[in-house]
């Protein structure tokens, strides 16, 4: 057995509500399901039973470094239709979701909002019936629009933003980068910079891994709750706080957090992460060139001092690692098949804008992973 389909085995066998989920999904005969979403060795049992069940599937990715390219051939071997591979540029990515609308889909799974943003853009001729977002930073890019059809926001679910967005975000950033860099965080001074619910898994895990961690958060409420949960916390980063400062993680979805200002005062051999869903709240080009010393560690000399950028100012935690454990994201999967049994049938006649993901559709998860 080959090393793929090895960790595949493995993984098939960790998500056991995964599979009984997909064993629960009806006929999808007829059934056009664009998605957008990250293709990493987790999402293949949904897709393999996606397409079991009779859908015809469009793989685009949501994030070019999170492509497993093994991934994606084993999925056209499976009969999916993909524009996706590692690493793949900007241009390719904007094509890959001009071909997912000309391929005429039915129904969107997206991390991030990028099909649903390109069809109302565009004023693009549309057989969409239903959608389903995965991502804050894709509801917040949707709230805006005239959507034509529905889309059910899945992040805002307990299951979802309680689970893998308060704890397990953080836990996997912190072991890709001490896996990545042969380091730990202790003895570093640590500044976690966006105080929601990926932010404070950050912020508690790099405490229980030996950082010393300050926060920085502009908003007053998220700010008192910071303070609260007994961080020293505030509003900016003022030159001292950065100087002084060991590593920096983003975790805001706000693009040019960390840009051109406060990278002229970062501390000599400074490491900056990031860990929201789009690759741009740290500001690369203000860094300068980089020069790649390990893999996903890229030193940078913006002020003639090495300072370093892990993945690439990707999301750390699946650029640089495998994001989630099998056991937790099993959770996180079954209800992202859950949803897109609900979206396929009877979401489909849901009334056109954003929509919370039914209680109904999600709750029975819940009960099977608290074993109630």
């Amino acid at each position: 057995m080959d090393t793929f389909a090895r960790d595949l085995e493995w993984t098939k066998l960790q998500m056991p509500l995964t599979r009984r989920w997909c064993e629960a999904l009806p006929k999808l005969e007829g059934v056009r399901l664009a998605c957008s979403m990250h293709l990493d060795l987790k999402m293949v049992p949904a897709v393999e039973a996606l397409l079991g069940k009779g859908a015809a599937v469009f793989l685009a990715t949501c994030n070019p470094t999170t492509v497993r390219d093994e991934v994606v051939e084993h999925l056209r071997g499976r009969g999916a239709v993909a524009h996706a591979w590692k690493n793949m540029p900007a241009d390719e990515s904007a094509s890959a979701i001009d071909r997912a609308l000309a391929w005429e889909p039915t129904h969107l799974c997206e991390v991030g909002g990028e099909l649903s943003l390109a069809i109302h853009a565009r004023g693009l001729e549309t057989r969409v019936k239903a959608g389903l977002e995965a991502t804050g930073s894709g509801i917040a890019r949707l709230r805006p629009l005239a959507l034509r059809y529905p889309v059910f926001n899945w992040d805002d679910l307990p299951i979802k933003e309680g689970l893998h967005n308060r704890w397990l975000v953080g836990l996997s950033t912190w072991q890709s980068f001490c896996e990545r860099t042969k380091l730990t965080l202790h003895g570093k001074r640590v500044l976690v910079v966006g105080y929601g619910l990926v932010g404070q898994g950050v912020a508690d895990v790099a405490r229980a891994f030996g950082g010393t961690v300050q926060v920085v958060e502009k908003d007053p409420a998220r700010l008192l709750e910071a303070r609260y949960a007994g961080w020293e916390a505030g509003t900016m980063m003022t030159p001292e706080l950065l100087a002084r400062t060991d590593v920096i993680v983003t975790a805001t979805g706000v693009a040019g957090v960390l840009g051109a200002e406060e990278v002229k005062y970062l501390k000599t051999g400074c490491f900056l992460l990031n860990v929201g869903h789009l690759p741009d709240e740290i500001d690369v080009k203000a860094l300068g060139a980089r020069r790649e010393i390990i893999p996903h560690v890229e030193e940078t000399r913006p002020h003639g001092r090495p300072v370093y950028l892990f993945a690439g100012g990707s999301m750390a935690n699946l650029t640089a690692g495998w994001g989630d454990s099998l056991n937790a994201f099993d959770v996180t999967l079954a209800t992202m098949v859950a949803g897109l049994g609900f979206i396929c049938t009877r979401g489909s006649e849901g009334k056109p804008g954003l929509h919370p993901l039914p209680r109904p559709v999600w709750a029975e998860v819940a009960a099977a992973a608290a074993g109630v």
